[in-house]
């Protein structure tokens, strides 16, 4: 297992691992329609801009010279979220085959350094209401659930839950 900082040339691999990733995981909850909808908007133009944007950081997680996960910090797009001192975990995925590996372990603290290098006082996230075992990672590294918050996928309204902790 290797982790280390994306390059663009990572870019495709990253859009795969999240779009298999959230599908193995989410798909069965949308109606198709609002599914495509909601993967449509990550195009290589939306990737490519937020990897050149210096207010995010990519990191990614190889196994057997091939990407299996990522992270990405960035900007808090979060209501009612306080963004002093704020970074936003935007997202942490892994394929399946690299569950138990401590690849979102690894993923995890280097956000949390990272938001660290950068100043942040706090990080913030958003996880599906329902999705305790995400949770129950995200406390295990002292994220507290601040409350609810809605996230769209396509027209179909979730409610995710915000979670903070304390840099």
């Amino acid at each position: 297992m290797i982790i280390r900082p994306a390059t663009a040339a990572d870019l495709p691999a990253i859009d795969q691992v999240f779009r298999t990733s959230f599908c193995d995981t989410f798909a069965h909850l949308y109606d198709p329609a609002d599914l495509a909808a909601f993967l449509d908007r990550f195009t290589a133009d939306a990737w490519r801009a937020e990897f050149d944007d210096p207010a995010h950081a990519f990191q990614v997680g190889e196994m057997d010279g091939a990407v299996v996960g990522y992270a990405k910090i960035g900007p808090s797009k979060l209501p009612h979220v306080d963004p002093e001192g704020l970074i936003e975990l935007r997202q942490l995925y892994l394929l399946k085959a690299a569950h138990g590996t401590g690849l979102a372990h690894g993923l995890m603290n280097w956000a949390l350094d990272e938001a660290k290098l950068r100043g942040a006082k706090r990080m913030a996230l958003s996880v599906f209401g329902e999705n305790w075992r995400a949770q129950a990672f995200y406390e295990r590294f002292g994220f507290e659930d601040r409350g609810p918050v809605t996230f769209m996928v396509g027209s179909h309204a979730d409610e995710d839950r915000v979670w903070e902790a304390q840099l």
